[in-house]
């Protein structure tokens, strides 16, 4: 029955994607606040069909920034990628570049507000990485991070990239780091499981502290839900 649920989400999730893309490049025409609820939309619309399909549940603890900050967030999965749109405020999201770079899909994201990072390019990567945050600090909206630089397995937590410390530095605004288990339920293949997904916002941290101890605290607070951490689950 899971299999089936699963293939059915595939069946309505892309095709309705393509129809909000569509939609949201229309919305683009009138500024980009309405493009934002398009996408608030969207995220709205995944997170429905994984409920009512999928009996995934989210369960959020904590607080989530209404006001600006540097969401560090754990990535086991796309589940995270999408429904930290809902539980921030229309964040800007740090991004692989060869997604801002896809046809049509990238054009989106760039009108919507990324900062695309190529991993590959090393310190030319983090230059333009900080020129990009100078920008969006600017703007007043809150930055999403994946600190950890790519999907890792459930009770995987490697070391934070070096971007994370150079963004904590430029933007200068207080982090909230938020622990995900997703990938418990949600595999890389066809078939994702039912169950209760965590969000743990921790309390923010204030900028202005130095690497490493920015670094310790939000390596542990992104990995509290891991099997090996101290802390019991919410």
């Amino acid at each position: 029955m899971q299999r089936l649920r699963s293939l059915l989400f595939v069946i309505l999730f892309y095709p309705g994607t393509l129809l909000y893309a569509i939609t949201g490049i229309a919305a683009s025409a009138f500024g980009t606040r309405p493009m934002r609820r398009v996408v608030r939309a969207w995220a709205e619309f995944h997170h429905r069909l994984c409920k009512k399909l999928l009996k995934i549940r989210v369960r959020p603890s904590g607080h989530f920034p209404r006001g600006p900050a540097l969401i560090a967030v754990k990535h086991q999965s796309m589940f995270e990628t999408i429904e930290i749109l809902r539980l921030a405020r229309a964040p800007v999201i740090v991004i692989k570049r060869e997604l801002a770079d896809m046809p049509f899909f990238g054009w989106i994201t760039r009108i919507y507000g990324v900062i695309p990072v190529d991993r590959e390019a090393g310190a030319k990567a983090l230059r333009n990485l900080l020129s990009e945050a100078r920008i969006v600090a600017a703007s007043g909206r809150s930055v999403v991070i994946f600190p950890e630089g790519t999907r890792v397995r459930p009770g995987e937590a490697p070391p934070l990239r070096p971007g994370f410390a150079g963004l904590y530095r430029v933007l200068g605004l207080p982090v909230v780091p938020v622990a995900v288990d997703s990938g418990r339920l949600w595999g890389r293949g066809l078939v994702k499981q039912p169950g209760s997904i965590h969000f743990q916002a921790a309390e923010a941290i204030p900028p202005g502290l130095p690497r490493a101890e920015i670094e310790a605290r939000v390596h542990a607070a992104i990995n509290r839900l891991e099997p090996s951490a101290a802390e019991p689950r919410a």
